[in-house]
């Protein structure tokens, strides 16, 4: 097995596990600077807008294609004495079509000379070069026709989601997770300058359906995971969630990985080999969307989801269950309190370094002021059967200890060793 499949093992397992749900604090602080400096990219730097949003002219020439063609016709048009040129896009056409794209310009006087330097760098007259205009309405009705589009994906995709997993929370969560890669994308072209076409709104709706895909992966697991979880007690809900995305941690990695690998070759060649065209705003919405959708579904939609779930009474009481059984089963492995001192016999002291009680037997005086007897008939006395308490090892005679008298007993009537002759009969 390789390393990497070692280690999906373990973590679908549990040997091995990441806490995405317990550290969500952290996500959410990165998704949210990340957030706030996306929406401000877009006012302070604004969105670089293609001609077919804002207007402006549009001219084809059919030409032999070559590496220096594009910085040759651009020389061109700008050296045609038109002001205000510096925004040109050129962009090839296959092998043999060039286009040149500019602001609106005037008919009568711009016009015939941009298609006049066009034709001289082409070898062709000026009109064989094609011109058509792009007004700026012809944007506004496909932007429209875009927010129209996202809006109906939306809602079915709640739908869809509310239907599949029978579950509000889960379509709350994947939409706030699909808004989060919206937001990321826009904020990106904002801030790298790369022009919003309609190539680029038809990314933009394509990662809807990346970043939904990696959701409902990890929802699914999670369903699973957490299909009788009320009617147990060893594991909470956000548990459940954790291990769920673990599980398809690897999965989501490799999903994600193979599907960058060749929309980043596209951006490369778009960005860095064509310079421009539809290919780099594709590529790029594509390239941001699936990096963006992955993020969310393990960082975002899964750690929100367990948040939402956690404020369910039912959820509260099986976290308190799930506590209570952790709690009890910590104090029956640790060993209970007193549990050596208790294991010592009776009338042994605690505190071993101590002085034992003397043990000597009192003289004859000491028995005869007493009325006591003498020392010889007390032994003789003291010679019946008896049970001394002791202590020490089988192999050397046990010390004789004194066991000390409570109060209560010291109040009772001892036994007095008597001389036989005083002694009642019975």
């Amino acid at each position: 097995m390789t390393r990497l499949g070692e280690i999906g093992h373990k973590l679908y397992t549990g040997d091995i596990s990441f806490d995405f749900v317990g550290k969500r604090k952290l996500f959410y602080i990165i998704s949210a600077a990340l957030l706030v400096i996306s929406l401000a990219a877009i006012p302070i730097r604004g969105l670089t807008l293609g001609i077919e949003f804002v207007g402006g002219a549009d001219f084809q020439v059919s030409m032999p294609v070559a590496s220096q063609t594009v910085d040759e016709v651009r020389e061109a048009v700008e050296g045609s004495g038109v002001p205000e040129l510096d925004d040109i896009e050129v962009t090839t056409i296959g092998d043999n079509t060039v286009r040149v794209q500019t602001r609106t310009l005037d008919a009568e006087t711009e016009v015939p000379a941009v298609r006049a330097a066009i034709g001289e760098i082409a070898g062709v007259p000026g009109d064989q070069v094609t011109y058509s205009l792009i007004g700026a309405s012809w944007g506004q009705q496909i932007t429209q026709q875009a927010v129209i589009a996202l809006f109906v994906f939306l809602a079915l995709v709640s739908l869809m989601i509310g239907v599949y997993f029978r579950n509000w929370k889960m379509s709350l969560t994947a939409l706030t997770a699909l808004i989060h890669d919206l937001i990321l994308t826009v904020g990106i072209y904002a801030l790298s300058g790369f022009t919003v076409t309609p190539a680029t709104l038809i990314g933009m709706l394509t990662i809807l359906g990346y970043s939904l895909y990696d959701t409902v992966v990890v929802f699914d697991k999670v369903r699973e995971n957490v299909r009788d979880i009320k009617s147990s007690n060893t594991k909470t809900y956000s548990e459940a969630a954790n291990l769920a995305v673990n599980q398809v941690l690897v999965r989501s990695i490799n999903t994600t990985v193979i599907g960058v690998l060749p929309v980043a070759a596209l951006l490369f060649a778009g960005a860095f080999i064509l310079g421009v065209g539809p290919l780099k705003d594709l590529s790029l919405a594509l390239f941001v969307g699936m990096v963006s959708g992955a993020y969310s579904s393990i960082f975002i939609a899964t750690p929100l989801l367990a948040q939402l779930k956690e404020r369910e009474p039912e959820m509260k009481k099986l976290a308190a269950r799930v506590a209570a059984r952790r709690s009890k089963q910590e104090k029956a492995a640790a060993p209970a309190d007193g549990s050596k001192s208790a294991s010592k016999p009776a009338g042994v002291r605690a505190d071993a370094t101590s002085e034992p009680e003397s043990t000597a037997e009192p003289t004859n005086a000491e028995l005869a002021e007493r009325g006591e007897g003498s020392a010889d008939e007390a032994a003789e006395s003291s010679s019946s059967p008896s049970i001394p308490i002791s202590v020490g090892s089988a192999s050397t005679p046990p010390a004789r200890v004194t066991r000390p008298l409570s109060d209560a007993a010291a109040k009772r009537p001892q036994p007095q060793h008597k001389p036989r002759s005083q002694r009642r009969k019975s």
